[in-house]
């Protein structure tokens, strides 16, 4: 899935060419793309026809534009695209929904290879902090590059967890934002492996492994985020670069760009985590778990 960087680079171009216009009509063009809005399709199109579209927002991997009391809620799943049309540029493939604006200039386009994505409009509630969210979004904390966010409160959530430090990192109620991509990214930097326990991690250590997370999202954001296909784009269909400058995931067996030892790639969580063996040690104790022999079979 799209992490912090690739979901701001397209907010940054709804920001540009959908805020301050009215929309005309919505056409939901396949049913699981309104499945999160529990009205149905024909309801979330009644809603939004004439809307203005105030502002496009963001917390972490979330997304919505601003319609009055209420947000417009874009989960882009594992490909979903949101893309700004000429209106007469032939439909794509897998066109889910059309926006079109009372301007009658650029339509906006959802589109969802894998319909894993969808959209649904959902009300702007008071965040606790002095901010607006969609309801559904209010339980997500502030992500890595919110001016707003307090360092100090994400280091006491994360230690508070007695948890895998990648764990915690990948935890949207703890830090917003990280996905697997950047984890690993941060934990090379800041030298951790990512089953070390967030308890038996000092504070500085934290502190300095939230800022690598920060810096490295940085970085990609200003390359236009990460891309290892196709689908993942901004509004006007280009991909990312980033990738070309990891350092750790998907690198396995290649040199590790600090000391030279061949990355190893880990599972975790149904997915892979890539480290260095020299710079991230794992933990003593699983290290030694690993060597004990199987226990005596005592059933004879």
């Amino acid at each position: 899935m799209p992490e912090l960087p690739e979901v701001e680079v397209v907010r940054a171009g709804l920001a540009r060419w959908v805020a301050g216009r009215t929309i005309a009509t919505v056409d939901v063009r396949h049913p699981r793309a309104a499945r999160r809005h529990a009205a149905g399709a024909a309801d979330l199109e009644a809603r939004l026809r004439g809307q203005v579209v105030r502002s496009a927002s963001r917390r972490g991997k979330y997304l919505w534009l601003v319609c009055g009391d209420e947000a417009l809620v874009v989960h882009l799943g594992m490909s979903g695209q949101l893309l700004v049309q000429e209106p007469s540029t032939l439909d794509e493939a897998h066109l889910r929904v059309r926006f079109t604006f009372a301007d009658g200039g650029r339509e906006l386009r959802f589109v969802d290879q894998r319909t894993f994505g969808g959209m649904a409009v959902d009300a702007l509630v008071d965040d606790g902090s002095g901010g607006r969210v969609p309801a559904s979004v209010r339980h997500i904390a502030r992500d890595l590059l919110d001016p707003a966010r307090d360092p100090d409160d994400a280091v006491r959530a994360l230690r508070a967890r007695d948890t895998e430090v990648k764990r915690a990192l990948l935890d949207q109620t703890l830090v917003s934002g990280v996905g697997n991509i950047y984890a690993d990214e941060a934990l090379w930097r800041a030298r951790i492996h990512g089953v070390r326990r967030t308890r038996g991690l000092g504070r500085a250590q934290v502190a300095g492994l939230l800022d690598d997370a920060a810096d490295v999202m940085r970085e990609a954001l200003a390359q236009g985020g990460t891309s290892f296909d196709s689908l993942y784009v901004n509004v006007n269909g280009q991909s990312g670069y980033f990738s070309r400058s990891l350092n750790a995931y998907g690198r396995e067996g290649e040199p590790c760009p600090r000391c030279g030892t061949p990355i190893r790639r880990e599972s975790f969580m149904n997915r892979s985590s890539y480290s260095c063996p020299t710079c991230q040690p794992r933990p003593r104790t699983l290290r030694a778990r690993r060597r004990l022999p199987p226990p005596a079979d005592h059933s004879g």
